[in-house]
């Protein structure tokens, strides 16, 4: 369990409302905990969970510092939470986090806006959520989010995705160029279009809220949304922006949070004709920057230029 709005909130794992009383919460804990303990025949994975979850809401002011969005008690971390985190690179271009922007070191070269659609979709989800004529002062409150439908906090899970990694390919330098929110036509949008010396990829950021692995050449798990086939849906957006273009990628990568998958980078498909890879975040300027790369390069300036010249952005 972590931070992101597409994790299942604490109440969630425990199977109560947010509007619990202690003992409610507490008997749905221990019962939680019963079923889930490996010594009793259940699944260590969740049993984990429904740990987290209870040293999340636990005690009344640990309870308390979650529904309101503030740090754990106990937490050493600086790090911005709730409302701050979520709302960063909300309606700005400069995507990258303070420390990176106060870096002297030339950054990538970035066109589009990175989460910017994602945070759109998920602004238009929410306010139906709450009722059109209901005024919403801040919707990133960590109180109205968590207690948003786990479809909508998801939308707002995407867009964090994508501006961290963003934020990560800004880190790769000026001879790394990235476009993000490409036009797919039909197929909707290609998170973001990546040229290095090693080639041109096709990336996706996404955040399921848990764990994922990859089955019959697709990425599956318990959080996925019924029907949803996030390869084939990245191959067609790739696809798309190919035809309007006239540029090959050279390879498709689908980012997830590093506590989604057990290794930096899994093909999927097979060695000689690879579908894409699935790739931790923290793992992909590596994978980027040609350790999971085939061998070659490619025309940097051509490709650019050709870009520059074609690409649409949603």
């Amino acid at each position: 369990m972590t931070d992101s709005p597409a994790d299942a909130t604490p109440y969630e794992v425990l199977g109560v409302p947010a509007t619990a009383d202690d003992e409610t919460l507490r008997r749905a804990y221990r019962r939680a905990a019963r079923e889930s303990h490996p010594d009793l025949g259940g699944d260590a994975q969740r049993f984990r969970r429904v740990q987290l979850a209870w040293e999340r809401i636990g005690t009344p002011a640990a309870r308390r510092a979650y529904d309101t969005g503030a740090a754990r008690p106990g937490s050493s971390s600086s790090a911005p939470t709730g409302s701050a985190a979520w709302r960063s690179g909300s309606g700005r271009d400069d995507y990258a986090p303070p420390t990176a922007r106060r870096d002297s070191r030339p950054r990538a070269r970035s066109h589009g806006h990175p989460g910017g659609r994602s945070r759109e979709v998920f602004l238009a989800a929410e306010r139906e959520w709450v009722g059109l004529g209901d005024p919403v002062e801040d919707p990133y409150d960590p109180v109205l989010v968590r207690s948003a439908p786990r479809h909508v906090r998801r939308l707002l899970g995407e867009a964090l995705a994508e501006e961290a990694t963003a934020a990560i390919i800004a880190d790769m330098g000026i001879g790394v160029t990235v476009w993000h929110d490409l036009d797919a036509g039909a197929e909707g949008k290609l998170d973001h279009a990546v040229l290095t010396t090693t080639g041109l990829w096709a990336v996706e950021s996404i955040d399921w809220g848990g764990p994922v692995h990859v089955e019959h050449g697709e990425v599956v798990g318990e959080t996925l949304a019924p029907g949803e086939r996030p390869v084939k849906e990245l191959v067609r957006a790739a696809r798309a922006v190919q035809k309007q273009t006239r540029v090959r990628f050279t390879g498709r990568l689908l980012v997830v949070p590093d506590s989604a998958v057990d290794e930096d980078a899994e093909l999927i498909g097979t060695p000689r004709k690879p579908t894409a890879f699935i790739v931790r975040r923290g793992a992909l300027g590596q994978v980027l920057s040609g350790s999971w790369s085939p061998e070659g390069s490619v025309d940097v300036f051509a490709i650019r230029d050709r870009l520059q010249q074609t690409v649409r952005f949603v």
